[in-house]
């Protein structure tokens, strides 16, 4: 993983995850998501701008973070999709801190940015599957996110 991603999260995420207060640790959780949000963009080798909006709209409305760290977590996230070789550390944080329903949240984001451009490729599927799978939701939860994205897109809502 690149040094420049590492270091924003053990700054804006290891240390939230430490901290007891729980909005510090919804923070970290979504900081963690972020990253994953852009892979889901990127498995299919074609960023849409409508994924890549989504992604920005989830990160900034729905994370409640400030433009200057939604902007830097982007770019970071765009920068580490680029030269990503394992999920593992997104994937592992999210496992060893947070509770089913936020792991259910998470693969309806990213099932979000699947469904931004209209459609969910069968190469989003599978990475969301794997993500999913890495993270301990079972198939009726990848299901249930799925359904519930679905059912978003066609009335209009945002990610999120």
């Amino acid at each position: 993983m690149l040094k420049a991603v590492r270091e924003f999260f053990e700054k804006n995420v290891a240390g939230r995850v430490e901290d007891s207060s729980e909005r510090k640790r919804e923070h970290a959780y979504q900081l963690a998501t972020a990253a994953l949000l852009m892979e889901i963009s990127r498995a299919d080798r074609e960023i849409d701008s409508d994924e890549r909006d989504a992604i920005v709209r989830a990160v900034q409305k729905v994370f409640e973070l400030e433009a200057e760290e939604t902007q830097t977590l982007v770019e970071l996230a765009e920068e580490e999709a680029e030269n990503a070789t394992s999920l593992y550390e997104f994937t592992r944080l999210i496992n060893d801190n947070f509770d089913h329903g936020q792991k259910q949240h998470v693969v309806e984001m990213l099932w979000q940015v699947a469904f931004a451009d209209g459609h969910a490729d069968e190469y989003e599927v599978h990475l969301i599957r794997r993500i999913a799978d890495l993270i301990h939701v079972p198939h009726n939860g990848f299901i249930r996110a799925k359904l519930k994205a679905e059912s978003d897109m066609k009335t209009g809502r945002n990610a999120g």
